[in-house]
Order: structure tokens, then sequence, then C-alpha cells
């Protein structure tokens, strides 16, 4: 049956290409939203204030005072940011080709100094040394800072070599403390930031006032490297990892505070005068200076008159104990980033429950660490290779080993790979297993280990016939 289509749909298409042919533009112009409508910021143009945030010290630029406080006065939030950034910065990253030539490759691998994926990175000639060169261990450190700020931003330089070729010279970190301003278009996208003038920032983000004030220089964002966790729209200034936990933070110091209180005023009890029956006011008064001057020590002593009473007064019933409120907001400080293992000390539970908790968080640190990634693709990568190459060349791509994936080189399991083919034995793995079970140094003048030798199919392998494996001559002595 042949499917029939309706006359005007199918004329009004061949009318509108016929027309579109007949005026010199394209079919497909003209059909398409090439312009927005709408917009993607919820505040116009500068930056000053996070209206959307109904805690007010937790508005920018007030925010990043208090989470640069947490981490440094919270044991618990201190352990948390270690938990969820040194494993990023522990794992290997490496330069993917990605299908681009091999000088583009290599000319990314060396100002990055990584690695190439699937190369002999050992045999390669090292890259010409260029004075401040950049460090990709140094500038993944300074760009997790997003994690707890928000938002972290850096400023592209570049020094031109001999042949014209532009490399990274500094990634300048912009710290979120210096963060004056921010401009954004209404589509979202970043269009500058400003940072303080120097010495602007004498009195405390609380001498702040609405609008450029103190603003230095504007740093178009072109120049910009952002690093933003969790942005919505044209919020560039992020949402921090411990925003969750900033509830929990306050609280538990409320509660050491108590804590510390109750213990100094009740742990040793209060010296309490009781005055004899003949006591007058002026030895009322003497026994409240007794009492006030009481101290422990070897010469420590006391007289009183006949009738009266000097003692330490204990706590009557039960003092209220902070322990568990503390340790509750720990609990809920550590499940807000997915580190539920933080709290395996203070409780209880299966094997199995906790390794889902691992890999939860370990999805949470993959997710950090392809952020970084993703942003290097697109704001250190790409454009180093349009300076340098054209906008129309492939690039490589930054990537990373995946996190949690490393396992032990244990005995048994090296035994395994050797057995099974999967690992030939060279003297650079030999090296790397004597370093690793302190084994002394090998013999420089000692043969290199080598694959053993399969028998071939049907040769005799008895000690009648000879071992093919065993040396020529050998092997006669045995026949």
């Amino acid at each position: 049956m042949r499917r029939r289509t309706h006359p005007v749909a199918r004329g009004a298409g061949r009318s509108l290409a016929v027309r579109n042919a007949d005026s010199g533009q394209s079919p497909v112009r003209g059909r398409v939203a090439t312009r927005e409508v709408g917009y993607a910021v919820t505040y116009p143009g500068d930056i000053w204030m996070q209206n959307s945030e109904p805690t007010p010290e937790l508005r920018w630029p007030l925010s990043v005072q208090v989470y640069d406080r947490m981490p440094r006065q919270d044991a618990q939030i201190a352990s948390v940011m270690r938990a969820i950034t040194l494993p990023v910065l522990r794992t290997t990253w490496r330069v993917d080709p990605n299908g681009a030539r091999d000088e583009v490759v290599e000319h990314v691998a060396d100002d990055l100094h990584l690695p190439i994926v699937g190369a002999d990175n050992e045999t390669r000639p090292p890259a010409k040394r260029i004075r401040n060169a950049f460090s990709w261990p140094e500038h993944v450190r300074l760009a997790l800072l997003c994690l707890q700020y928000g938002h972290m931003f850096f400023e592209t330089t570049y020094q031109i070599d001999d042949n014209d070729r532009a490399h990274i010279a500094r990634l300048g970190p912009r710290l979120p403390r210096s963060i004056a301003n921010l401009v954004v278009a209404p589509n979202g996208d970043l269009v500058s930031i400003a940072q303080y003038a120097m010495g602007a920032l004498t009195g405390g983000f609380q001498s702040i006032v609405l609008g450029d004030g103190n603003a230095g220089a504007r740093i178009p964002a072109k120049r910009i490297v952002p690093y933003v966790w969790e942005r919505e729209g044209g919020d560039w200034l992020g949402k921090s990892v411990l925003r969750a936990a900033y509830k929990n933070w306050l609280l538990k110091d409320r509660m050491l505070r108590v804590q510390a209180q109750t213990i100094e005023r009740n742990a040793m009890g209060i010296p309490v005068y009781y005055a004899g029956p003949m006591d007058k006011q002026d030895d009322l008064d003497k026994g409240q200076q007794m009492a006030n001057d009481y101290r422990a020590g070897d010469s420590s002593g006391a007289a009183i008159p006949n009738g009266a009473k000097l003692r330490l007064q204990g706590v009557e019933g039960t003092l209220p104990d902070a322990d568990p409120v503390i340790r509750y907001h720990d609990e809920q400080m550590a499940r807000a980033v997915l580190a539920h293992f933080l709290n395996l000390g203070t409780q209880t539970g299966s094997w199995a429950l906790g390794s889902t908790f691992a890999d939860f968080f370990v999805m949470s640190l993959q997710t950090e660490a392809q952020l970084v990634a993703d942003t290097g693709n697109a704001y250190i990568v790409e454009p180093l290779v349009d300076i340098n190459f054209g906008v129309d060349e492939p690039a490589p791509r930054i990537v990373f080993d995946e996190i949690g994936s490393r396992h032990d080189a244990t005995a048994d399991a090296m035994a395994l790979l050797l057995n099974a083919g999967a690992v030939i034995p060279d003297r650079r793995l030999e090296q790397a297993l004597r370093d690793m079970y302190g084994l002394p140094q090998k013999d420089p003048d000692a043969p290199d280990p080598g694959p053993k030798a399969e028998p071939q199919p049907g040769a005799p392998v008895d000690g009648n016939g000879g071992d093919p494996n065993e040396p020529p001559d050998l092997q006669e002595q045995q026949q």
C-alpha cells in the first residue's frame, strides 16, 4: 500500500524550499533558532550577591570567609576535604592523542608535562625547557579549591619560543578571596572577572560595599580558566560542597564550647565554705576568700573555726553529655560528601554496606576528576592548539586513570600474570619487583630475564629425549 501524504503539508514544504532557493538563501536558514529569547541569569550584569541563598553569611562574598574557616577550625571538615581531594591528586593524568597529529600531541604533552597514552614516554626526547614552566599537579591541587568555595579561576599567559610557538608559561591562580566582581552575559556566558586592588582587603569583608568600589582591572573571559562546581545557568560562583554541612559545623562548634565549659566548671568541684554557728559577717567574708584562693598543691591547707566546714561541692545530678550530639554532627558532615566510610569507627555495619558506600564515594571522585579534565580540555588544551595550529586542527585531550581501579601487585598476582603470558618479564619489571619487596639490587652483569621458550608440538620433553629448552651441549650429554 502506498503511503499518501497530505497535499497541504507536501505543498508547504516544497513552497518553502523553492522560495528559499529562489531568494538565494539556505533551506535551513529561517527555520532554526539562531538567537536566544530568554536569559540564564537571575541577576543582571555585575554579580554581587546570590539572591537565592537564604542564609545571609553564606551569600557571596561573605561565604568565602565562612568556607575558608570551616576546614581550618574543624578536624572532621579537614578530613572530609582531604578525602575528596587526595585521591584525585594521586591518580595518573595523561594526554590522549584523540586522533590529533603527533606534533600537536607532543606540544600539548610537553607543555603540561604529562605522559602520552600508548607512547613510550621514557624514550621521548626531553622537551625544551621553558622558565616558569607549568605544573599540572599543582594546578589540579588549586583547581580543586572549587569544591571548597564553589569556584576557582586561573588566568592563562603564554611564552613564545624561537620557532614562534606559544607555550603555557603560567596559569596564575585568582583565589576566591581576591575576586571582587563577575560580569555575566544574559545567556549565562562569563564576560569577565575583577579582583580587588592591591591592599584593598585590609578592612576584611565587612568593609565591602555594593558596586565596583575597590575592584581592579577586569580580566576578560577568554583568558580565564574557570573551575565551577555545580554551576546552574549563569551562576559562575558555583556551590560549595561544604554548604550542606554548614549547619552541622555551626551547631557542633557550639556543642564543643558547651562541653569545654561543662568540664572546666564541674570536673574538679567547687570549694564551698559553711559558716559555723558563732561566725560573724567578717568570718564569712574570710571563708569566702579562703574558698576563692583554694588550690591543690604540696603546701595547700586550710584552717577553719570550730563548727565551720570547707568542702569541695560536686555536681548533683547528671551533667548533659554532648558527645552523642557532636558525633551526630560529625557523621552528617561526612554524609554531605558521601564519605560514609569516615563514620565506620563510630557505628557498626556489614562489609557489603561499607563496600556500597565506598562505590558511591569513588563515583563522586570520578565526577570531580572529570570536571578538572573537561575544563582543562575546553580552556587549556583547545586554546593552545588553536593558537599554534589553527582552529580546524584536531586537539588531544586530558584523561586520567580510573580512581580506585589500581590493584596491589602481590606475589601471587604477579605469578598468575606471568604464567598466563599477560606480562613479559624484563629488566624494568624485575627491578620494580625487587624495589617493592626490598630485595637486593641485581648484578649489572647478570642477563636480563626473558620469556621461557615453549616446547614445540611433538618435541620430546622427558629425560630420554632431552628438553628443547636446555642448551644443546646439555642435551648431548643426556643422550
